[in-house]
């Protein structure tokens, strides 16, 4: 992706988020010159990976397949600080999060407005394949088995929980717009927990044609 692409995401991402009225840290503005220095006062930031995330899977297609996300709130695993996480996340219109599971992570995923959100299930086996047993999972505390693959809808207000293993791919419905997504769930390690049913790029290769208005978490380390 190139960094002004990266750019552009953001600022439109920021605009939703306002039309939505979900407000983010004060943090989430801050540019380059903003951040440097900033390490000791927010270790908790940079060290846990809290903050903005956009990704094309490695696919180079950002409106097919591609998400944006912002960590708010992050624990460590070593640490034992925070054992929880929560992000936010904006799903275009068929933008498709590919199919994964998480090896430790339990998770809510929660339609906080805008679109719908469609999300596909499938109990992992034993060596991380598509079982095509029915799957059981929570909407809102209330118990469904669905079909492996079958599609749900997700409607603004509506939450479902998953546990490690089931796999899931989500997109947000044609016709519907952008939904914003939230995600309430045990620590978040993009590094270590997910397992893509096929392999892909979960950050970005970025081309620098123009300095970054904001930091991604993957920045963190080259800039600070």
């Amino acid at each position: 992706m190139k960094r002004s692409e990266i750019n552009t995401i953001i600022k439109e991402a920021r605009d939703f988020f306002t039309m939505q009225k979900f407000f983010l840290p004060e943090w989430s503005s801050w540019g380059l010159s903003k951040w440097k220095g900033s390490y000791e006062k927010c270790s908790e930031i940079i060290d846990n990976k809290l903050g903005w995330d956009i990704t094309d899977f490695g696919g180079e297609d950002f409106a097919r397949r591609g998400l944006i996300l912002f960590t708010i709130r992050n624990g460590n695993w070593e640490k034992k600080d925070k054992m929880y996480c929560e992000k936010i996340m904006i799903a275009g219109e068929n933008q498709e999060t590919p199919l994964h599971f998480h090896w430790n992570k339990t998770e809510d995923i929660i339609n906080r407005g805008g679109g719908n959100l469609i999300i596909e299930l499938f109990q992992a086996t034993d060596y991380a394949g598509l079982s095509d047993k029915p799957v059981e999972v929570k909407i809102d505390g209330v118990k469904y088995i669905v079909k492996a693959g079958e599609p749900l809808i997700l409607y603004a207000g509506q939450s479902i929980c998953l546990t490690p293993g089931i796999y899931h791919r989500f997109y947000g419905q044609e016709g519907k717009g952008n939904v914003l997504i939230g995600e309430v769930s045990s620590v978040n390690d993009d590094e270590h927990d997910n397992r893509f049913y096929s392999e892909v790029g979960r950050f970005p290769t970025i081309e620098e044609d123009c300095p970054p208005t904001h930091l991604l978490v993957s920045d963190y380390e080259k800039y600070i």
